[in-house]
């Protein structure tokens, strides 16, 4: 899956830290999710809605095939 939360989080002048600790994340979380090595949980992915005031999938980008999805 691909996201846009380092965009997202570059456009509002925020360090992977502090956006961590405003989602109650550590660091290393942000870095995962930001290089697609880690899809966040679904209330995780809510939260960083939220945060950024869009919707999830203004920030996740699914692109599995058609049969991942059965």
């Amino acid at each position: 899956m691909k996201n846009r939360l380092r965009e997202l989080r570059e456009e509002r002048g925020l360090t992977q830290e502090e956006l961590a600790k405003a989602l109650g994340v550590t660091r290393q979380t942000i870095i995962a999710i930001e290089r697609g090595k880690y899809d966040p949980s679904l209330r995780l992915a809510f939260k960083i809605a939220r945060f950024f005031n869009v919707k999830i999938e203004d920030i996740f980008i699914y692109e599995g095939g058609k049969n991942e999805d059965r």
